[in-house]
């Protein structure tokens, strides 16, 4: 997963449910590494600013397509 801190201060992405936490430097962009996962709604949050820097990955189940159907 790509994430970009816009901001011009440090924020530390935070996600109980991913079980990941990174430091984000400002006016960066970072990698975080989050999957396989399973179809759901995954929450996380800035530990620095919780009530504003907020978001949530949904994860939905692949399609399979089948040409010869």
């Amino acid at each position: 997963m790509l994430i970009e801190n816009q901001d011009s201060t440090p924020e530390e992405f935070d996600s109980f449910d991913l079980n990941r936490e990174k430091v984000l430097y400002p006016k960066r962009k970072s990698v975080i590494y989050i999957g396989p996962l399973i179809p759901g709604r995954y929450e996380f949050f800035g530990e620095f600013s919780p009530n504003t820097a907020r978001g949530a990955v949904i994860v939905t189940e692949k399609e399979r397509s089948n040409a010869n159907n």
